[in-house]
């Protein structure tokens, strides 16, 4: 069964098992899909509301696109579990001859790849959504204000948790330019990421 299909019970079981996935980065994945579905909450939530007509063109477009990235999210919730199961996968290939040996390495590092390129999809995403979060905290129901500001909290998260798991794949991948490629580019978002998150929960008055 895909992990986005399973109830809440029974993935957060699964996570506490002793199978190594889903891990961390699908933690980070299911940061992200909650924190798009708080916005998207808010923005409805205020659509429809005499008080904050002024709003409704806004939120209605915030809806539409927290709704997008939260189906997004919840596609990589079993992406980033499908790019470790695959690194499993290659490092049971046989090496029996060097040649053998020569193809388990380049499956390995590809596998590799791929399992760094999912989270950082992830973390490079979720960043958007404290764009999002801004707008539903500042214009969105006030009423729900205190979900927009959880729905910041998880975003920054879901940053922080994926970026850690592109850390600890790239430190296995031989390719320079691609360790230094994504690294280069979370060093930007990581830059400013919690510094928007405070300023965002600095909005919030009760």
């Amino acid at each position: 069964m895909e992990l986005k299909k399973m109830t809440v019970e029974a993935f957060i079981q699964e996570t506490s098992s002793s199978s190594p996935a889903p891990g961390g980065g699908s933690i980070a994945a299911l940061n992200a899909a909650s924190a798009a579905a708080l916005i998207e909450m808010v923005a409805h939530l205020t659509i429809g509301k005499e008080k904050y007509a002024s709003a409704e063109p806004e939120m209605k477009e915030v809806a539409a696109k927290a709704a997008s990235l939260k189906n997004e999210f919840l596609a990589l919730i079993d992406e980033d579990s499908n790019a470790f199961n695959k690194i499993m996968a290659a490092f049971k290939m046989p090496k029996g001859t060097d040649e053998e040996k020569a193809v388990r390495h380049e499956a390995i590092q590809e596998a590799t790849k791929g399992a760094a390129l999912v989270p950082f999809k992830v973390g490079e995403t979720a960043n958007r959504l404290l764009e999002l979060a801004d707008i539903v905290i500042c214009r969105g129901n006030a009423n729900a204000v205190t979900d927009g500001a959880v729905a910041s909290m998880n975003a920054r998260a879901a940053v922080r948790g994926a970026f850690l798991n592109v850390k600890i794949n790239l430190s296995s991948i031989k390719d320079a330019a691609f360790v230094a490629d994504l690294t280069e580019k979370m060093a930007a978002i990581e830059k400013t990421v919690d510094a928007r998150e405070q300023a965002l929960l600095g909005k919030v008055k009760l």
